[in-house]
């Protein structure tokens, strides 16, 4: 009921990956509703930098925030994958709300999941190393998978913006991990064949 509610008052979208849904600083249409695809939430620093703050696919939601404090895009979003959306503006967005009361109690449940993941990023970036950052990653892409084999989801690059890095460090630490034996590589195949020690890697302390 509640979702067909927001499907009928949205307007389909179409983004091809790489293509941007909105940018930061823009002003708030309504909320982006993933039907289809994969897109990534970043930052970009003065230098052009990037930081990935976190990978949502469909089904699923993006931009919930500026919903309930009024304010601008607090972040880019990117599609990852050839994308299919409906974005639902403010106006209907609140008259949903107004008419089914617990859509506001989700999408505030999704806003609070997705400050728990920026105050993990932020830990990780500060205290941990890319190394431990990189380990960790793999254990979650593994659980993610469902198995010890699965194929890394973005490039390089992407991964690097994903760990708060560049490229040539992800690169470096995955050829290290390799020859440690924690992992084997083959183009964008991982297999984990020492978990326990993977485990210590992302445990490990400085």
């Amino acid at each position: 009921m509640e979702l067909n509610a927001l499907a009928q008052r949205g307007v389909e979208k179409r983004y091809k990956a790489g293509e941007e849904l909105f940018r930061e600083g823009e002003e708030c249409e309504g909320i982006h509703i993933l039907v289809d695809g994969s897109v990534k939430i970043f930052k970009l620093s003065s230098s052009g930098r990037e930081m990935t703050i976190a990978v949502e696919s469909a089904p699923g939601t993006v931009a919930e925030l500026p919903l309930f404090d009024g304010g601008p895009y607090p972040a880019s979003v990117a599609a990852i994958t050839d994308v299919t959306a409906i974005l639902l503006y403010k106006r209907d967005f609140y008259q949903v709300c107004r008419q089914f009361p617990d859509v506001s109690l989700k999408m505030l449940a999704v806003v609070g999941r997705r400050l728990r993941q920026l105050v993990q990023t932020i830990e990780s970036v500060t205290f941990g190393s890319v190394r431990q950052r990189m380990a960790k990653l793999l254990l979650e892409l593994s659980a993610q998978s469902g198995g010890e084999s699965f194929s890394l989801p973005a490039t390089h690059q992407e991964l690097a913006s994903r760990l708060g890095t560049v490229r040539e460090v992800v690169s470096r630490n995955l050829g290290r991990f390799q020859a440690d034996r924690l992992i084997r590589m083959a183009d964008r195949q991982i297999t984990i064949l020492d978990r326990e020690g993977l485990e210590r890697e992302a445990n490990t302390e400085l």
